[in-house]
């Protein structure tokens, strides 16, 4: 049986910087694991690894569709163990690296997803309820009809609840009864890393102002020239809906980025919601100087001598 090794954490906490160091000790190839990265053209703002940092070290799973194209939980995971797959036929470690837990489990977990066609007249009906109302109606229509899928569902994340409603709409039957998990093919040690809160969200608010600085507000604009709509699910992501509404004359910029700040610190909370500091299954790293070779111990010692 292969062997994965997944590195997971809350957003700015340097997932990819140590993927990048243990990757080149052990011959690894990374497999991306955030929603937004898979997205063309979206840059500054998913912080995509550098060109450099892709010729250092082969990335999987990034650029792979555009804006404005459907990307489900089914197709990520089975491109995932697609690559994994290959990944591990040439002798060579997958790192599966990214902060969507939705992402992480259900390939880490083996979920039985559901595969759904869209139904778009249902979503639009859906999106102008929430416009209407808010989208805490929609996330009670949830907790009413599948709890344990509202479990585990942000209750503004309008996208993930209108999906699961259309799922139950489709079917019949509740999203959690659907996503039953079967183990993956492959052996897994999940490396956790994270960092004091404080601390964390200092990082959060330095890397922001380091992406408006490289020209972010610029790669929103060039979407919008590019025909891509700010309301694509794409585009709803932390920062591009604060720069739109900047963009659109609704906002000014330090209004625009303070937002992004504080909404990026309520989604790295978010996050251990997925990542749990008391699941067993992830060994927990402290993010800072000497993590590297405290990861490159336990991944060689699971690993045994063949590494």
């Amino acid at each position: 049986m292969g062997r994965l090794i997944t590195i997971v954490g809350p957003t700015a906490v340097g997932k990819s910087d140590l993927a990048l160091e243990v990757a080149q000790h052990l011959q690894g190839e990374v497999v991306n694991a955030d929603s937004r990265q898979v997205y063309r053209f979206m840059d500054i703002g998913t912080s995509k690894p550098s060109p450099q940092e892709r010729r250092l070290v082969p990335h999987h799973l990034i650029d792979i569709v555009d804006p404005d194209q459907d990307f489900s939980l089914a197709l990520y995971q089975r491109l995932a163990y697609q690559v994994i797959g290959e990944i591990l036929k040439r002798g060579k470690l997958p790192l599966l690296v990214g902060g969507t837990g939705l992402y992480i489990w259900a390939v880490v977990e083996g979920w039985q997803i559901a595969e759904v066609p869209p139904d778009w007249e249902f979503r639009q009906r859906l999106e102008r309820l929430a416009a209407e109302k808010g989208t805490l109606t929609l996330y009670q229509e949830l907790q009413r009809l599948d709890p344990e899928a509202a479990a585990r569902i942000h209750p503004r994340n309008v996208r993930r609840l209108i999906r699961a409603l259309e799922v139950i709409s489709r079917t019949g039957h509740p999203l959690s009864q659907l996503q039953r998990k079967g183990p993956p093919p492959f052996e897994v040690l999940i490396l956790g890393l994270t960092m004091e809160r404080q601390a964390l969200y200092a990082r959060i608010d330095a890397r922001v102002e380091t992406m408006i600085e490289r020209g972010w507000v610029g790669e929103v604009e060039k979407l919008r020239a590019m025909g891509y709509a700010l309301s694509l699910p794409a585009l709803s992501g932390l920062g591009y809906r604060q720069i739109g509404l900047f963009l659109e004359g609704k906002l000014d910029l330090p209004t625009a980025v303070q937002r992004i700040k504080h909404e990026t610190h309520r989604f790295a909370r978010h996050q251990y919601a997925w990542f749990r500091p008391r699941d067993e299954r992830i060994r927990w790293l402290e993010a800072g100087p000497g993590v590297t070779a405290q990861a490159l111990s336990l991944v060689k010692d699971w690993l045994g001598p063949s590494r």
